[in-house]
């Protein structure tokens, strides 16, 4: 994933293992610890899915949420934009078993979370959206915005993605 933001691989990363041993107050409170490092400028990034269900994916419906998934989804949200105190308590949410079966790709959800409780912020949703069913592809981010995507029409002066080799294409 940093490729993409940082081609030349000239950025210094430490991954952190998720103990899963641990509650999610425990995680929550290990991404709160993390904001002196976010205050020296240090990007923090957390990844996975609030919704991650791989066995009741739906092939046939690449942009489609199931009902429970949007439920889920949508509590999350509501927290992490209004509370983000309130994201370990997501699990007593009725469909946190079924939209989070494992919780390896919810858990770095709770070290954003963590970090936005420390600054007494909330979150804003970085990209949105739901696929195969089981899968939200939603994205936060805490004082980053995404860049405008360019308008890569040929009347916009810009190549025509479908001409650009791929050796060329490290977008």
């Amino acid at each position: 994933m940093l490729v993409h933001a940082f081609p030349e691989a000239n950025v210094p990363v430490v991954q952190l293992s998720i103990d899963a041993r641990r509650d999610f107050d425990w995680h929550f409170q290990l991404g709160a610890g993390l904001s002196p490092l976010r205050e020296r400028g240090v990007l923090i990034v957390g990844s996975g899915n609030i919704v991650h269900n791989l066995r009741a994916l739906s092939w046939s419906e690449p942009e489609l949420g199931f009902d429970w998934t949007r439920r889920f989804d949508d509590a999350a949200r509501m927290a992490l934009t209004e509370n983000p105190n309130d994201v370990p308590r997501l699990q007593s949410h009725a469909d946190f078993e079924r939209s989070s079966p494992t919780p390896d790709h919810f858990i770095p959800l709770l070290y954003l979370a963590g970090l936005a409780g420390a600054a007494g912020r909330s979150l804003d949703v970085l990209v949105d959206g739901y696929a195969f069913g089981s899968l939200s592809m939603a994205s936060y981010t805490l004082d980053a915005t995404c860049p405008a995507v360019p308008d890569t029409r040929p009347s916009a002066g810009l190549p025509d993605p479908a001409l650009v080799l791929p050796e060329d294409a490290n977008v």
